[in-house]
């Protein structure tokens, strides 16, 4: 019976679930608020000193050390307690299941509650059962007690019975154990040794702390306070310790007798150090002296040196550079690279002034002063300065030469204002030149061109007569266009910059010079996808592109390719464009290149490589006048044999979609029966003017200046538009011609025209807002769209 017994696989325990039942009630009383408090004011007071935190170090190893030492004891005495009650249950399976198979065989239930009723009397038995085994309904089951299902040992033992000499099992005989009693003895006994452990420990603990603080901490603190109020100024009397002396010297006693005797040494050394800087100062005060006078006159020298607006230099006996300041290096060149070197190696005119050169280089070797020689020069980038320099000679005291000391200063931004003056006055010459002479010019040209027009439909059936009137109308085109470019270079072109989109019209002007460039110049296009919109006058970008295009197939004459390519791009501000975002233009092409010696003269007006009578020389200067007026600039890069590239940088415009530029259809001119106030100061062009409004079915009033016009309005002259020069004598031009109107009739409605606008409804190169403008010379169709555009109220009031 006893090894069917140990060989149950239903053998179990319950121990850690009772355990942490009781654990959990003992500490319910304690809330985690107050604990973390706790926790908190000892941490605290453990970092106050030496002493808590060698109590808390032994009452930590201790408190680890009694609960290791308790945890032991209790699994020893758990463990034997478990083996008495599995012994007690083993002993209940050899003493018990013979008689009650017996009992079971029988079917007595009396007996067998009998024998289960003493079974379960028993110290820790808590519940007994049997059970038959049988194939029949209702089994025999008798079972005594309370059944639990935690913290028990069970036990099952097959009961037999032996029938003819075979043991046959009839029943199993289960029994239960309980360990609450043994969890309730263990913890018991755990608190009692945590209490008297814990209490052995503090009381121990506190011992060992008094007995530390009266031996080594007071002494400590004592040492403390003693070397923070030491001085050696003020040396104090030796450190003592209160404390009865020991028989022999203690490790204290050392520490003092070492600390005392390191306070003696540093006063012997403090005072032999005092003595010894008092002699020092005394000798070091003649030599500080001298060194700041000596340094004084130094930095006045540097200080004049760097602060000055020139730079400084000595040379050797040989003229070659000793010594330059660092002044040198603003203005771009690297004094290392100069030293060793002469002035003469580095100079950009000794060729070309060679008679100034050796008239210098003879006052040198006459060892003779000498002031303001200017001379031009490179710095380290490549860049040409001015200079002009002042030099003295310098001997010894025997009188020998000892080399040059000078200043030289830097004249290039002088230079490069005189020439941008230069440039300048040059621009508002032409300016004014060009003003006077597109006025008057222009006048004609509009009077020839309408005119030929007119001659060139009743000559219709004539081929030869119509032939000489085309020639005549092309010379006036000519010189139209030539007053055109004059004026956009002079930046005196009205422009009217809108909205653009820069890639359309490339393409629609790239098919435009196919049958102008001809069959041996490949036209390529790179238009960047992302280009943003321009703010530039379309058909002034068109005349330039043109104008270029034509330059580029002049370089070409035997063929080649012209590149047209757009990208966007920001300045930083370099050079002559503003900083800001810009629609970059390149116009590149495979030809001849520019010579360098004429590449910073391309933009100047009536410049020209080509031979008499194959171009102007306004075509580049027109592009360069153009793009500076649009509020952008141009650069050209060159090589020759390589082709050239010039680059027109757009402003970008702030607004939404561009507007693209399309060809314009020829319209027939539009007629009308309004009437129109015509004010024309010259009589060419005013009866001109009058026959073509009369052949379109208009009306006109005329007057030939701004004080005649005013007359017919005060006279209650009523018409439709005002049609005015702007230029015009009496000292009243178009535009305070028109306001003055406004005065008298507020919705009268205005359209100028001119051949040269000065300042008046142009301001920065661009037409005023709200105003329309019939730039001379006109012809008959242009002259009936603008009016017609007028009067219907598409242009500008």
């Amino acid at each position: 019976m006893g090894n069917a017994g140990e060989k149950n696989p239903d053998r179990g325990r319950a121990v850690a679930p009772a355990a942490a039942k009781h654990l959990t009630g003992i500490g319910a009383t304690f809330t985690p608020t107050m604990l973390a408090a706790l926790l908190s004011r000892i941490f605290n007071w453990s970092r106050s000193g030496i002493g808590p935190r060698l109590l808390a170090a032994v009452l930590l190893f201790s408190s680890i050390v009694t609960l290791t030492l308790t945890a032991l004891q209790l699994y020893l005495d758990y463990d034997r307690e478990v083996g008495l009650i599995e012994t007690r249950l083993e002993e209940v399976g050899r003493s018990t299941t013979a008689s009650l198979g017996e009992s079971l065989w029988n079917l007595d239930q009396n007996q067998l509650k009998l024998q289960l009723d003493g079974i379960l009397r028993l110290p820790d038995i808590r519940a007994a059962e049997v059970r038959e085994i049988a194939d029949r309904p209702n089994p025999i089951r008798v079972a005594v007690g309370e059944r639990r299902s935690r913290s028990v040992v069970t036990r099952d033992y097959p009961l037999t019975y032996t029938v003819q000499g075979s043991a046959r099992t009839i029943g199993v005989l289960h029994v239960e154990a309980t360990l609450s009693d043994v969890y309730q003895q263990l913890l018991h006994r755990a608190l009692v040794i945590l209490a008297t452990q814990a209490a052995k420990t503090f009381v121990v603990s506190l011992f060992i702390i008094y007995m530390f603080h009266f031996l080594v901490t007071r002494h400590l603190v004592a040492i403390a306070e003693f070397v923070s109020k030491y001085s050696l100024a003020r040396p104090p009397p030796p450190l003592h310790l209160e404390r009865r002396p020991p028989h022999h010297p203690d490790e204290l006693d050392k520490v003092i007798e070492a600390f005392n005797a390191m306070c003696t040494n540093l006063e012997r050394a403090y005072g032999e150090l005092r003595e010894a800087n008092a002699n020092l100062e005394r000798d070091l005060t003649i030599r500080r002296r001298a060194e700041a006078d000596a340094r004084a006159s130094e930095e006045r020298f540097r200080d004049y040196a760097e602060t000055a607006s020139d730079w400084f230099w000595e040379t050797g006996p040989d003229h070659c550079f000793t010594y330059l300041s660092d002044r040198v290096i603003a203005f771009g060149m690297d004094p290392k690279i100069r030293i060793g070197t002469r002035r003469i190696d580095t100079a950009l005119d000794r060729e070309t002034e060679s008679e100034k050169w050796r008239a210098h280089m003879a006052t040198l070797d006459r060892h003779e002063p000498f002031r303001k020689f200017e001379y031009r020069g490179r710095d380290t980038t490549g860049r040409m300065h001015h200079f002009s320099v002042n030099g003295k000679p310098v001997f010894d005291a025997d009188g020998r030469f000892l080399g040059y000391r000078g200043s030289a200063t830097d004249l290039t931004a002088q230079h490069e204002t005189e020439e941008r003056l230069r440039q300048s006055q040059k621009m508002d010459a032409i300016g004014q030149l060009t003003g006077g002479v597109a006025h008057d010019f222009n006048n004609v040209l509009t009077v020839i061109t309408g005119t030929i027009e007119i001659i060139k439909e009743e000559l219709a059936d004539k081929p030869q007569l119509a032939a000489i009137a085309q020639l005549i109308d092309d010379a006036a085109s000519r010189g139209a266009e030539i007053t055109s470019q004059l004026l956009t270079f002079a930046r005196r072109q009205p422009l009217e910059p809108r909205e653009i989109d820069v890639n359309a019209l490339v393409v629609e002007t790239a098919k435009l010079l196919r049958p102008i460039l001809g069959e041996h110049v490949e036209i390529v296009t790179r238009l960047a996808d992302d280009a943003w919109p321009a703010m530039a006058d379309p058909s002034q970008l068109s005349s330039a592109i043109v104008n270029l295009a034509v330059n580029a197939r002049d370089a070409m004459p035997d063929g080649g390719r012209l590149t047209l390519e757009t990208a966007n791009r920001e300045l930083g501000g370099s050079g002559d464009g503003d900083s800001g975002s810009y629609v970059m233009l390149a116009i590149s092409d495979t030809g001849r290149g520019i010579p360098a010696d004429i590449r910073d003269r391309v933009f100047e007006p009536f410049f020209t490589t080509k031979g008499v009578g194959r171009g102007t020389g306004l075509g580049l200067s027109m592009v360069y006048g153009f793009a500076k007026q649009t509020g952008g600039t141009v650069a050209i890069e060159s090589e020759e044999g390589r082709g050239t590239v010039v680059r027109l940088f757009l402003p970008q415009s702030a607004g939404g979609a561009a507007a693209r530029s399309g060809p314009v259809q020829a319209q027939a001119p539009a007629r009308g029966h309004e009437t129109i106030l015509v004010v024309e100061d010259d009589p060419l062009v005013q009866g001109y003017v009058i026959a073509q409004l009369g052949s379109l079915g208009y009306r006109t009033l005329t007057a030939g200046d701004g004080a005649a016009a005013l007359a017919l309005v005060d006279q209650g002259a009523t018409f439709d538009l005002l049609f005015t020069d702007i230029i015009m004598p009496g000292g009243m031009n178009g535009r305070e011609l028109a306001e003055a109107i406004r005065l008298r009739r507020p919705d009268v409605r205005v359209l100028y025209t001119s051949g040269y606008t000065d300042n008046t409804i142009v301001h920065e190169g661009h037409l005023d807002p709200g105003v329309a403008l019939l730039r001379k010379p006109y012809r008959k169709a242009d002259l009936s769209q603008k009016i017609r555009e007028m009067l219907a109220g598409e242009g500008p009031a």
